[in-house]
């Protein structure tokens, strides 16, 4: 894309009207979904938004503006505003971070890919949803089939004063199935992979990974079944947790809280706070010496991963839990000049119309060394529980209930009858320190989120968290449990 022209014009208005520091970021995004539902093809959409926001420094403070007018008047209007917007926040801020970025970067990006959706015919597109869905109808109980996928493609240019010039083409794909049944006075729903889907960066191979016509009829069979099913038991157990209900134990309890932005009280108007402080850091014992949390914005199949976020910060590997400890955040440039760190390029926003803020990125528990079979052996009276079903957290990010669509009862380490409506509780640094077991790498799985809130105006991200099945020993389940 050639904004070089359009972005001298916006950054020396930015800087003739008194920033200290200016970037520009352009972006060309195409979003796709198409969804079918009970064999008609419910949803069909082919969106394109183009436009560019502008950040200015002025004495320690930021103001930002936005607009897809590209011509110059558009540019000047826009980097004015910005520049204008920051000096009124400088004029009353009790307390100024805002500094310029210390490295400029010449590069570019691309998301790997093995097959580009662009060139799969969208006749092919809608029969694979059409045939999986329609897999899904093995019983007159299932009164609900969806099968969907999303297509994303993000073409994006940043430009700053201290002459940056980083130029990203970003990819990213995902689909799913889920099946509903009616019955017996219950309803119960299943949804494969995982609770929304399997989304990755990448190309159409993300949606072949998820073989939704080969699983189709499994997980129908699955949501007829939990009709009959036993209610899971209330008390205290062991439980394993699988993948994909990990990811969204990762992302509300320790994604959200590890936001820096929420620790030092700047973020409090989406989702809430984080009971974490900063002098906490190296102190903590966030959980057991098995769990090992890290930002890796460079895995290629991790939904987030970008070749620099939207300061300009070149993406890297950092740690937010080192066994078990709480040894770093989620940061940008301002947030980590703070506490005497490096940014460890967690800045995102959702379209070129958004400010950049610090979000979740790729925050993935390592991997351990049990084969995922062997997470039940000794587990003499303990529940396997996968998909979410739903989630409920406090605005600290600290008391959580979480529940999931199955589960099964286990035995003497062996997996038993199907339950339904399972739920499990705790409070965030007790549950993770009761961590005692992480599956092996053949079981992990980058599972991505879509649909991350966050800000006001809100923000929706993309963001993963790869994981295994994980053991988790004498945790509260059922939500009559007292205790």
């Amino acid at each position: 894309m050639a904004f070089d022209a359009l972005a001298s014009r916006a950054l020396d208005t930015a800087s003739a009207r008194g920033a200290q520091y200016a970037d520009i970021r352009f972006e060309v995004s195409r979003t796709e979904r198409i969804e079918v539902r009970n064999g008609i093809v419910a949803t069909l959409s082919d969106a394109t938004s183009r436009g560019y926001g502008v950040r200015a420094l002025v004495d320690g403070a930021w103001g930002f503006a936005a607009s897809s007018d590209l011509t110059e008047g558009g540019l000047d209007h826009a980097a004015a505003r910005a520049v204008e917007i920051a000096r009124a926040g400088a004029e009353i801020a009790s307390r100024k971070f805002g500094s310029p970025p210390a490295i400029a970067y010449k590069d570019r990006f691309a998301t790997p890919m093995l097959q580009d959706p662009e060139g799969i015919p969208l006749g092919v597109r809608v029969n694979l949803l059409l045939e999986a869905e329609k897999l899904l109808h093995i019983d007159n109980q299932i009164s609900v089939g969806r099968a969907w996928l999303d297509l994303w493609r993000t073409e994006k240019v940043f430009y700053s004063t201290i002459g940056s010039r980083i130029e990203q083409s970003i990819a990213q794909t995902g689909s799913g199935l889920q099946a509903m049944a009616v019955g017996n006075g219950d309803m119960q729903t299943r949804t494969f992979p995982g609770d929304i889907g399997l989304y990755k960066a990448g190309g159409w191979e993300v949606i072949e990974e998820a073989k939704l016509r080969e699983n189709a009829q499994r997980i129908a069979e699955q949501a007829v079944q939990l009709l009959t099913a036993p209610q899971c038991p209330s008390g205290e157990f062991d439980i394993i947790l699988g993948g994909s209900q990990m990811s969204l134990q990762i992302h509300e309890s320790c994604g959200h809280p590890a936001e820096l932005d929420r620790v030092m009280g700047w973020e409090a108007n989406f989702s809430g706070v984080s009971f974490l402080e900063i002098d906490q850091l190296n102190e903590l014992k966030y959980g057991s010496d098995q769990v090992t949390i890290v930002i890796d914005n460079t895995i290629p199949e991790g939904l987030a991963t970008v070749g620099y976020d939207d300061e300009g910060t070149k993406s890297t590997v950092s740690d937010i839990i080192r066994d078990g400890m709480l040894v770093g955040y989620e940061m940008s440039n301002d947030t980590a000049r703070a506490i005497g760190r490096e940014s460890n390029a967690c800045v995102r926003a959702q379209g070129w119309e958004f400010v950049p803020m610090i979000r979740m990125c790729n925050l993935n528990l390592l991997p351990g060394t049990t084969p995922f079979e062997n997470l039940f052996d000794d587990v003499k009276d303990g529940i396997y529980m996968e998909s979410n079903r739903s989630w409920s957290i406090d605005d600290h990010r600290l008391n959580f209930q979480f529940g999931c669509e199955i589960a099964w009862e286990v035995k003497h380490g062996k997996r038993g009858r199907m339950l339904k409506n399972p739920t499990y509780a705790g409070v965030t640094p007790t549950f993770w320190n009761s961590c005692d077991a992480v599956a092996d790498k053949n079981s992990w799985n980058a599972w991505g989120t879509p649909n991350c809130g966050k800000g006001e105006p809100m923000q929706t991200g993309r963001t993963a968290q790869c994981a295994a099945p994980t053991r988790f020993r004498k945790v509260r389940v059922g939500v009559g449990y007292d205790g």
